[in-house]
C-alpha cells in the first residue's frame, strides 16, 4: 500500500483572526503552524480537535473554558515532533511538562496552565478525563482517529520507501483504531458521532480487503 494519501481534510485551512482575537492566540496559533508539521497529528489536526471538541461541548450544553481548550488543542501532540519527544514517555505527559514556557511567551493567562496540562494528559483515548476541556478534547481526539479521516491519517503516515510503517502496519493501526478507540467515547454527543465514524471506518477496511486479497496485495 505505497498510497499518497493527499487528501484536503489533512490540509490545514487558513484562519482569518477575529478583530477581537486575544493576541496570545493568534501568537500561538503561529507556533503551531510553523513547529507542528505533520499530515497525522500537526496544526491541521489541532484545529480538528478544537473545533471538533467545541462542537460537542456546545451539543451536550456543557461549559468548557474555551482558552484553556485552545490552548490544549494547539499543543497536545508536542511531544510527538523531534526536539520534544522524550524516549520512553508518552508524549501527553512529556507535552504537559513542555507547554509552560510556550504559553508563557505568548502570554496566555497562566493561571489557567494546570488545566491546560490537564487536559494534555488525557487526550488520548486510553485516558481518563476529568474535567470538561479534558473531556471534550479526549473524544475529539478519539473521533478523530475513526471514519475517513482516520483512514487519511493513519495511511499519511506509511514510507512511500517501503520502510515501517508500511501497508500491512497501516492496516492494523486502522483495525486497532477500530477496535479500541470507540468504548472510550465518553460524551453524550461523542457518542453520538460514533456509529457514522465507525460504519465508514469499517466499510473501508472491508472494501481494501476484497481489492487486496485479504490484504496480502498491499
Amino acid at each position: 500500500m505505497r498510497m499518497k494519501f493527499w487528501l484536503l481534510a489533512l490540509c490545514a485551512p487558513v484562519v482569518l483572526a477575529a478583530a477581537d482575537e486575544a493576541p496570545w492566540r493568534a501568537k500561538l496559533r503561529a507556533f503551531a503552524e510553523a513547529h507542528l508539521k505533520h499530515p497525522a497529528w500537526g496544526y491541521g489536526h489541532a484545529l480538528r480537535d478544537y473545533a471538533l471538541a467545541k462542537q460537542l461541548a456546545e451539543a451536550d450544553k456543557a461549559r468548557v473554558d474555551d482558552d484553556a481548550l485552545y490552548a490544549a488543542a494547539m499543543l497536545h501532540d508536542l511531544a510527538a515532533f523531534p526536539g520534544y519527544a522524550k524516549e520512553g514517555v508518552d508524549h501527553s505527559d512529556q507535552a504537559a511538562e513542555l507547554v509552560g514556557p510556550i504559553l508563557a511567551e505568548a502570554g496566555f493567562p497562566m493561571a489557567k496552565l494546570p488545566a491546560v496540562q490537564a487536559a494534555i494528559r488525557t487526550h488520548m483515548y486510553y485516558r481518563d478525563p476529568m474535567a470538561p476541556e479534558a473531556l471534550y478534547l479526549h473524544d475529539a481526539d478519539a473521533l478523530d482517529w475513526l471514519g475517513a479521516i482516520g483512514v487519511a491519517r493513519v495511511t499519511a503516515t506509511v514510507d512511500p520507501q517501503g520502510g515501517q510503517p508500511d501497508g500491512a502496519a497501516a492496516v492494523k493501526f486502522l483495525q486497532s483504531n477500530l477496535e479500541k478507540v470507540p468504548a472510550r467515547v465518553m460524551s453524550p454527543a461523542g457518542k453520538a458521532l460514533l456509529p457514522d465514524r465507525q460504519a465508514a471506518l469499517k466499510a473501508y477496511l472491508d472494501r481494501l480487503a476484497r481489492e487486496s486479497e485479504d490484504y496480502h496485495a498491499l
